[in-house]
């Protein structure tokens, strides 16, 4: 009998992604369904459903689903869920899809059909009510506000089976991770207690110190990297992965971490996403979701903890995965090392805040970093990656700094 925590709804894992000869015949038939391109965000929602990630959605949400999620957090069925996973498309090809008929997903930059879709539903949303529910603003300057309000007209709800894994275990290799294998890999450790740490950026100094805390009252950590789209600026994921595993190499305990990584592209929901990332790492096993300052959130859009308080505020048991919250972390120099608002008595001055806007802006612009900062070996990683930018790249790090952390 497993010791993890149960999947979200409390059954089984369940991937929607076909295998062997199912897979092979389904491949075959979508060639002759009408195609719909989808954009970078529903890709990712396809392949997370596709690996089980998404446990236990079995498709894109129809409004009913929508409303309830963007108004009280729950689906039609009352299942807790905190963000809509919705599919668009423009007036024109919805009109050209009758409900109940059967349409093939394409992702926007290949031919390769991802997934093949009953179409149950047709309808349109209120925008400007989503990004106010869900982001707690309509600023088009918010990204996640700006995906939302970019999107097609019509939503189209309906069932996928999902039959590619959109390349991403060919481009990441042993990085890419299905909720199967980490609970596999869990059992094989013998863990049972196991805290998430969510990162799009390299691991600096007071994301070390987060992921040791966890360590300390958990059986391990998994770090887990947004593999899907980031904001400009945010370095890629080959070099973050990079970076990660030479500190895990060097100042983690073995058996401690796994590094791992999931296809999603980032939303920047602030509270609401860290909802979301407690409940898809319940799927991947994980008991605890570590919940720092400005979990996923974007510019001064949110509190520093209000991902924090989210927590309190959901029904009890809408998640088994549980939120490590911990105070902001620095390094302080009275004390001689990393410590936070709640262990250390010293004044402002005698702290370094960190945080991976201040990092990405130094390395960009050549400055030293503190070792107090990030560790040597890391350093070393992001300052080729940085040299090798062109002066426009750089120029868009700089950019991008000013609204987003």
């Amino acid at each position: 009998m497993s010791k993890l925590v149960r999947p979200h709804g409390g059954g089984d894992l369940k991937p929607l992604l076909l295998e062997g000869d199912a897979l092979a015949a389904e491949q075959e038939r979508a060639k002759g369904l009408p195609q719909l391109k989808i954009a970078s965000r529903e890709v990712g929602d396809v392949i997370m459903m596709g690996i089980g990630g998404f446990t236990p959605l079995e498709g894109f949400m129809n409004k009913a689903d929508w409303q309830g999620v963007c108004d009280d957090m729950q689906l039609s069925n009352d299942l807790f869920w905190p963000i809509p996973i919705t599919l668009s498309a423009s007036t024109e090809e919805a009109d050209g899809f009758a409900e109940g008929s059967e349409i093939a997903l394409v992702g926007p930059n290949s031919d390769e059909i991802l997934a093949t879709m009953k179409i149950t539903e047709k309808y349109s949303i209120d925008k400007a009510h989503e990004c106010t529910q869900v982001y707690k603003t309509t600023d088009i300057e918010h990204p996640g506000v700006k995906m939302v309000m970019e999107q097609k007209d019509v939503n189209l709800g309906g069932p996928i089976t999902v039959i590619s894994q959109g390349g991403f275990p060919e481009k990441h290799g042993k990085a890419f991770m299905t909720p199967a294998e980490t609970r596999a890999d869990f059992e094989k450790r013998g863990w049972s207690t196991i805290a998430c740490f969510q990162t799009r950026n390299p691991m600096h100094r007071s994301h070390e110190y987060l992921a040791k805390i966890a360590i300390e009252i958990c059986d391990g950590v998994l770090i887990h990297s947004l593999l899907g789209n980031l904001k400009p600026g945010d370095i890629p994921a080959d070099v973050r992965s990079e970076a990660i595993s030479t500190l895990v190499d060097n100042y983690f305990a073995e058996n401690s971490v796994i590094q791992a990584g999931y296809p999603l592209d980032m939303r920047y929901a602030g509270p609401r996403e860290a909802l979301i990332h407690a409940l898809f790492r319940q799927n991947y096993g994980c008991s605890h979701q570590i919940v720092g300052r400005d979990h996923a959130g974007v510019g001064d859009f949110y509190g520093p903890f209000d991902a924090h308080d989210i927590f309190d505020e959901i029904p009890a048991g809408s998640l088994e995965t549980q939120p490590l919250k911990i105070d902001w972390t620095f390094w302080c120099d009275k004390c001689d090392g990393m410590a936070s608002m709640k262990t250390c008595p010293h004044e402002a001055a005698d702290r370094m805040l960190l945080s991976g806007t201040k990092l990405r802006k130094a390395l960009s612009e050549g400055e030293d970093v503190s070792d107090k900062f990030s560790r040597p070996e890391v350093l070393k990683i992001l300052r080729a990656y940085y040299a090798g930018l062109k002066d426009d790249e750089k120029v868009e790090i700089k950019m991008s700094g000013h609204s987003a952390k």
